[in-house]
């Protein structure tokens, strides 16, 4: 990679080299602006192209990085919005991409139980659910924490609200997001968004402590078109289940693992069914507007936890549907 990156930093100004060193050395830690060069692939080879984005990203983040397909333009980044105003220049900020996370196989080998575990077409109801019932504005049952659209919610203008969980206990408050994208973390040298790291909370477990140490600069929640994406900011894997990740009709709960770096389409607002709330067994009601992000540890039918109550540390978004 030596002389294709030569030749491209010589094709660079010094405001992008700038740009590109402060991007580098905080490893993606602040957000930092693209870094435009020209188009015309510096050579790999004799006979091989190789673009600059995916020339900066095998340098910087993954050696083993081989097409473009595999990157994603991250939401902050005028290149992924066609925002250059110059067809000649494209962004090359290795950490305005990330890379595409696919479903995980085989399944990891501490499962305890089978990955085709199919639910029963009634199950019952459990002793304890995750919630107490309340009443919405339309006089039905659903969670308190609930923010489908309401009328207060079309209001105020926010596509959805967060709730942190330690196990079956959801901590501080709700967490409106008005704007188009949000970063969730413990730790983050610069930027804004919900920081977990102030929320407080009586008698941690030793589980939870040790799973919030590891949650660092998080992940970044963005509404993009057709969806939500999540990035994977932190060094450790996170969870996510929504019900749009599985095929139609599925029973079970498809549990993805995103690795650090990568980003996933969470929720597909093409594919969600029906207004009405659905029971997940051993969890209770489950809004299908909602997505369930656990940080670090995996749950379901492919892992040793059944539940995402039974994770140390988890996110729960809350979707403003749309009207």
């Amino acid at each position: 990679l030596k002389p294709a990156a030569h030749a491209l930093f010589k094709k660079l100004k010094d405001e992008e080299l700038e740009l590109l060193v402060q991007a580098v050395e905080s490893r993606g830690a602040w957000e930092s602006g693209c870094v435009w060069a020209p188009r015309g692939d510096p050579r790999g080879g004799p006979k091989q192209p190789l673009p600059p984005q995916l020339l900066l990203c095998r340098l910087y983040r993954w050696p083993d990085l081989r097409q473009p397909q595999e990157l994603k333009h991250l939401c902050y980044c005028a290149g992924g919005r066609g925002g250059c105003g110059d067809a000649a220049a494209l962004c090359c900020n290795p950490h305005h991409f990330s890379r595409l996370a696919v479903p995980e196989t085989p399944p990891p080998p501490y499962s305890k139980a089978s990955c085709g575990t199919s639910w029963p077409d009634e199950p019952q109801r459990p002793g304890t659910a995750l919630w107490e019932f309340s009443y919405d504005w339309r006089g039905k049952g659903v969670p308190p924490a609930d923010t489908s659209a309401s009328r207060s919610t079309i209001k105020d203008g926010y596509w959805c609200k967060l709730a942190y969980w330690e196990h079956r206990t959801r901590v501080g408050r709700l967490y409106a997001v008005h704007e188009a994208s949000v970063n969730v973390f413990c730790e983050l040298p610069r930027g804004s968004g919900f920081c977990l790291g102030q929320l407080p909370a009586a008698h941690r477990s030793r589980a939870v402590r040790r799973v919030r140490g590891k949650i660092g600069r998080g992940l970044l929640l963005s509404r993009e078109p057709g969806g939500v994406w999540a990035y994977n900011r932190s060094e450790h894997p996170i969870f996510v289940s929504s019900p749009t990740l599985g095929p139609p009709g599925a029973r079970g709960v498809t549990v993805l693992k995103v690795l650090p770096g990568y980003s996933a389409k969470v929720f597909d607002y093409e594919r969600v069914g029906g207004a009405g709330g659905r029971w997940v067994p051993g969890e209770g009601p489950w809004d299908p507007h909602s997505i369930r992000i656990s940080f670090a540890k995996g749950w379901g039918p492919c892992y040793s936890r059944q539940f995402i109550t039974s994770c140390p540390c988890w996110l729960e978004v809350l979707l403003n549907r749309p009207r």
